[in-house]
């Protein structure tokens, strides 16, 4: 175990984060600016090891966009098109099934479905997406929509929120995604993503979802336009609606992308200043047992070292990813399995396969390891017990 000096000003955190106690708003700020990042990694690998062991997890999913045409301009959006634009796409469900259907041949368990708001698709697209989909296999967790997605689905629907939900929940949808957060200040909101939906918005949303018996993940877009304060204050808002809910099951810290958008940024995030946004996340939501490294972000070797100041979890196989890549991201498209189990393993981790709610699958033995195939899984594979 480690200890602190008597001496040193952050002792009294120390013995917080060591007993379980909660950060203050004041507390946290004072750390994020002030604490060297080697205090910041000690205290958060003490509290995710109080939460979840020595484990680090992953999981075995593709991603799917099934259109990125929006009627929003968010500045800091790389993705969204225009229908003049020539460069925009749209999938037919054909093609979305389609592609669920090589990913359940690779052993996927969960499709992650995200797009634009799009301008003229009806409100039985996505029913009709959601059902498809789950004939594939009633097995299938469907992880599809972010907060603002819904509320375009309601508007498209003419139905409430709650109603939407319901009605996206009978045609197959499993959670919701956390994407759409960035940063809730309304005026850093209304600097890079004016006309989205607002902070009590998003929140209002995955509340009904939560009180409706759903799970969803959250999210944080980081190294914009930005404070600290403003940090603290949206990790703030988070750790309340768990408090109220308990329905968040992870939270995601995403880095922004500062290429082929609007939104100019002479500092994009740093190593250090994930590493550091990694470890405050994992000492203020201390209502929270998952917090993921997304190596897409991140890249792979920062996400491997972000399990030392916090994560517990490095995301998923991922198979096809648009959003961070059209913003630049330099990291692979696809983790195989055995690269993420690598990976964990080299952190001195015990590597797990999850699912969707985090909730373990299997923990690899010391002597195994997945071959390079793009999915496989070991006979000699032991069930994980719950942490």
């Amino acid at each position: 175990m480690w200890s602190i000096r008597s001496s040193s000003r952050w002792t009294p955190l120390f013995r917080k984060v060591e007993h379980g106690g909660r950060l203050s708003e004041a507390e946290a700020l004072d750390l994020w600016c002030n604490a060297d990042l080697h205090t910041l990694g000690r205290l958060a690998d003490l509290a995710r090891e109080r939460k979840v062991g020595n484990r680090a997890s992953y999981i075995v999913n593709r991603y799917i966009n099934y259109s990125n045409y929006c009627i929003l301009s968010c500045r800091f959006c790389s993705f969204a098109r225009k229908k003049r634009d020539g460069n925009g796409f749209e999938l037919t469900l054909e093609e979305i099934v389609a592609r669920a259907r090589e990913a359940l041949a690779l052993g996927v368990t969960e499709l992650h479905i995200v797009g634009g708001l799009h301008p003229s698709l009806p409100f039985q697209y996505y029913t009709d997406m959601l059902r498809a989909l789950k004939a594939l296999s009633p097995q299938l967790h469907l992880k599809c929509f972010t907060a603002i997605e819904v509320l375009h689905l309601a508007w498209l629907a003419r139905k409430s929120v709650a109603d939407t939900l319901l009605a996206l929940r009978e045609a197959g949808l499993d959670s919701l995604t956390g994407g759409g957060a960035e940063i809730f200040d309304p005026r850093v909101r209304q600097a890079i993503a004016r006309g989205k939906e607002s902070a009590e918005e998003w929140l209002e949303v995955h509340r009904i979802w939560h009180r409706m018996g759903g799970r969803s993940t959250c999210t944080m877009l980081y190294g914009h336009v930005e404070e600290a304060e403003h940090r603290v204050d949206h990790l703030r808002r988070l750790r309340a609606l768990q408090d109220e809910t308990g329905g968040f099951v992870g939270f995601i810290p995403l880095p922004y992308q500062p290429d082929n958008n609007d939104l100019p940024v002479h500092h994009p995030p740093t190593a250090h200043d994930t590493l550091r946004t990694m470890a405050l996340s994992r000492l203020y939501l201390d209502n929270f047992d998952h917090i993921t490294a997304y190596w897409v972000g991140l890249g792979p070797k920062l996400a491997q070292l972000a399990l030392h100041y916090g994560a517990d979890d490095l995301h998923g196989t991922i198979v096809e990813e648009h959003i961070f890549h059209m913003a630049g991201a330099r990291s692979p498209q696809h983790m195989p399995e055995w690269q993420l189990v690598q990976l964990i393993r080299e952190s001195g981790r015990v590597p797990v396969r999850r699912n969707s709610f985090y909730e373990p699958i299997l923990e690899w033995k010391a002597s195994d390891l997945p071959g390079p195939a793009e999915h496989s899984v070991p006979a000699a594979a032991e069930p994980a017990q719950s942490p």
